[in-house]
């Protein structure tokens, strides 16, 4: 580095050099002229003589013939001058050398370095913005500036190991708490040791999660009108929905499309009941299976059936979809966290006082194959089905039953057993240089009921790719102002328990330390479409980012032009959902969260099922994950950089005022129902007034403010950090209030636990 400075130093100082040395030479030649006209004469011997005493002044002879004195007082007086001029010029010289040199250093002490020259890589343009403002060097890292470090961050960025690692992550399924899982978490944590970043641990805690009962099978029969069974339908053993109900109902069958809101108030519409049925439902519609099983429960049905439609999931094993006999697996815990611990962390369950959360479902639920709904559906009798209901199963015509032609009803029975498993989660962390305390995070899911190379692995990979990239930038002279925590999971599989029980262990501390959560759960199903599930005060840094960054299908083409030349980049932008790695941290702890995603038009059809392997993987992509994982790693990249870099945070407080607005109007469509009630939404509407205004003075202070004052900026992102906190319990998703064990805020209640272990 010291070399580096004075190479910098010395190529400055060069055209100085030249300056003086061009004054130097016209001194000598303006005492030449001086010394001939003050010798000129006006007859011709004269002259002559001062010819020759020019010609002395120039010759080694005239050197001997000074030393050993004047010969006349012409010469003396001439001799006199000449040597009177030469020490003036010389003087004058050196002065002008000390003075240009220390104002030059001067200068290059106060501006660190901002000489042009000075930049990395020998670049002689200052690196700017699309808006044309300069970019000020990263804080402690003298000529870094973000442009070096994106540039930095490209070079550095690998995909050789983002296969390998997804195919290590998926050779097996691996739960929580399997031999095969342990071995993963210690794999992992030796990897971030490798990397030799500031700190590495581990936290362990105890988790209730559900399994099936390996001595009773869950079942489904066909039952007669006595009850007798007239006929077992085979169900894989390793099909299960976590943490659902336990029991044997026996019903009549509706079938509810996609099981959302709209569909049971259409069947109620249509005089279909569905109290004390079985319900029958689709993967997928926007909602998840805990929604399903829940508005089910809600609408009284005794049990829920949920299958993968082809309409929704493409079933030909020979072009890349599933087969007709795969079935779909997914935990039904409408919340996140271990549900009998909710709003309070599973560090030590003797602290609390055993409680069960409101989010577990009542009923029974059963994942089935399509060519099982399709034997239950094709005997249903009833009213017909809305045309948009209809699916794709063969030989099915679509009606809403509830009964069977035959007279015969179904009989579920699910045996799953609640056991406690020990999860491991493994941190690794680069500590910040001006702001340490604040922390930007990176995590993924580590564990899988199935293969997971999807579910797991493309995070793990990521997160390892990441890690090592930025790792690596701080070994090159990168100094993040705020600090880095990169996280592996466990228990994702069961409703993000892991990082939900670290945020509720560290809930008051995490409100002023967590900057953004990024989660790089399940980033990879395709390379086509990119979809960013954010909070509304990352949306900003989610544009800029994609306007950065190359699309890894379309060559030349950044993701946003892409994105505008298919209708529109705005269509990128997606709110959280309820099983997003990143919902817990918004919504839970106020914690402004992302979670990107490539994907196909097409779905990807391997998700949460025992296909979902590395090479099916590499197969949709056409043989382009290490590209897609490169472009990804460079999206993300560009947002933890801004972040880690900037001195005011990135994150624009006025755009959640336009939320607050829609999550009003959606609010208002309820008034009435609202009034029948006693409520009244007007607080609402006034509170977002009130934001609305306090909003747009914090932004302006920040405009008009010094951001190199540190105290200054340090307050200001403590501001904004408590904006996200302040709005958590406004956060709305589709039409679905949080539920209770989501939005406990008991947490404030907790011992005061700093995260950090050192």
């Amino acid at each position: 580095m010291m070399a580096q400075s004075w190479f910098n130093f010395s190529n400055c100082l060069s055209p100085l050099q030249v300056v003086m040395d061009t004054i130097r030479t016209r001194l000598r030649q303006s005492t030449s002229v001086s010394l001939q006209r003050s010798v000129g004469v006006a007859d011709d011997d004269e002259a002559a003589g001062a010819q020759r005493v020019e010609l002395r002044f120039v010759t080694p002879e005239a050197e001997e013939e000074m030393e050993a004195g004047p010969s006349s007082d012409i010469e003396a007086l001439m001799l006199g001058h000449r040597y009177g001029n030469r020490k003036t010029c010389v003087l004058v010289c050196a002065c002008g050398v000390v003075l240009f040199t220390t104002a030059f250093l001067l200068a290059y002490a106060v501006l660190g370095g901002l000489c042009p020259c000075s930049k990395m890589g020998g670049q002689g343009e200052e690196d700017e913005e699309p808006g044309g403002g300069t970019k000020l060097p990263a804080e402690g890292g003298v000529g870094l500036y973000l442009g070096d470090l994106r540039v930095m961050m490209r070079r550095l960025l690998q995909d050789e190991d983002i296969f390998n690692t997804v195919s290590r992550v998926s050779r097996a399924n691996h739960p929580p708490g399997s031999s095969e899982g342990t071995s993963l978490a210690s794999e992992i944590l030796g990897r971030f040791r490798q990397l030799q970043m500031d700190h590495t641990w581990t936290e362990s805690l105890y988790a209730t999660l559900q399994f099936p009962d390996r001595s009773q099978r869950s079942s489904l029969w066909l039952v007669d009108s006595s009850g007798q069974i007239s006929d077992q339908i085979p169900l894989n053993p390793s099909d299960f929905c976590p943490y659902s109900a336990t029991g044997s109902p026996t019903g009549d069958v509706v079938y509810a499309n996609y099981g959302r809101p709209q569909d049971f108030n259409w069947l109620k519409s249509a005089g279909v009941s569905v109290v004390g049925c079985v319900v029958v439902m689709r993967v997928g519609g926007g909602v998840s299976f805990a929604e399903k099983v829940w508005l089910a429960e809600r609408n009284g049905a005794s049990g829920a059936l949920i299958y993968p439609d082809p309409a929704d999931l493409p079933q030909d094993p020979r072009r890349l979809g599933l087969n007709t006999h795969t079935a779909v697996s997914e935990h039904v815990h409408l919340g996140s966290g271990d549900p009998f611990t909710p709003g309070f962390p599973s560090f030590n369950h003797t602290q609390f006082p055993p409680i069960q959360s409101s989010g577990l479902p009542l009923i029974p639920a059963l994942p089935i194959s399509a060519t099982i709904a399709a034997k239950l559906l094709s005997q249903l009798t009833g009213p017909p089905c809305p045309p948009s209901w209809r699916g794709r199963l063969p030989y099915v015509r679509c009606v809403l039953g509830p009964r069977f032609s035959s007279g015969r009803r179904v009989k579920m029975a699910v045996h799953n057993v609640m056991t406690p498993v020990l999860l491991n989660n493994v941190f690794s962390s680069l500590e910040g240089r001006v702001e340490p305390d604040q922390y930007i995070i990176l995590g993924a899911q580590r564990d899988s009921l199935g293969p997971g190379a999807v579910k797991s692995g493309v995070g793990t990979a990521m997160l390892l790719e990441l890690a090592r990239t930025f790792s690596a930038m701080v070994k090159n002279g990168f100094s993040p102002r705020r600090s880095l925590l990169f996280v592996s999971w466990d228990a994702g599989d069961f409703g993000n328990v892991g990082a939900t029980e670290w945020l509720e262990g560290y809930l008051s501390m995490l409100h002023l330390k967590a900057v953004a959560y990024f989660s790089l759960d399940q980033a990879i199903m395709g390379d086509d479409v990119l979809y960013a599930y954010s909070s509304p005060l990352l949306l900003d840094l989610v544009d800029a980012a994609i306007r950065q960054v190359e699309h890894p299908k379309h060559a030349g083409q950044t993701i946003y032009s892409q994105a505008e030349r298919e209708g529109g980049s705005w269509r990128i932008m997606k709110p959280l959902y309820l099983n997003s790695g990143a919902y817990s941290f918004t919504a839970f702890a106020g914690v402004p969260a992302v979670e990107l995603r490539f994907t196909e038009e097409r779905a990807y059809p391997f998700i949460n099922t025992p296909f979902d392997s590395a090479s099916r993987l590499q197969e949709v992509l056409g043989g382009r994950l290490g590209v897609t994982g490169r472009r990804l790693g460079e999206l993300v990249g560009e947002m933890v950089l801004r972040l880690a870099h900037d001195h005011i945070l990135p994150l624009r407080i006025t755009s959640y005022a336009q939320t607050v607005l829609q999550f009003s109007a959606q609010l208002n469509r309820h008034s009435a129902e609202l009034q029948a009630r006693g409520l009244s939404p007007q607080w609402v509407f006034s509170a977002r007034g009130d934001y609305s205004r306090a909003a747009e003075t914090l932004q302006r202070a920040i405009d008009y403010s010094d951001m190199h004052d540190q105290t200054t900026a340090r307050s200001y992102n403590t501001r904004i950090m408590r904006v996200q906190t302040q709005l958590q319990h406004l956060y709305h998703e589709g039409g679905i209030l949080l539920p209770v064990s989501v939005r406990l805020g008991s947490g404030d209640a907790l011992p005061s636990r700093d995260p950090w272990p050192w």
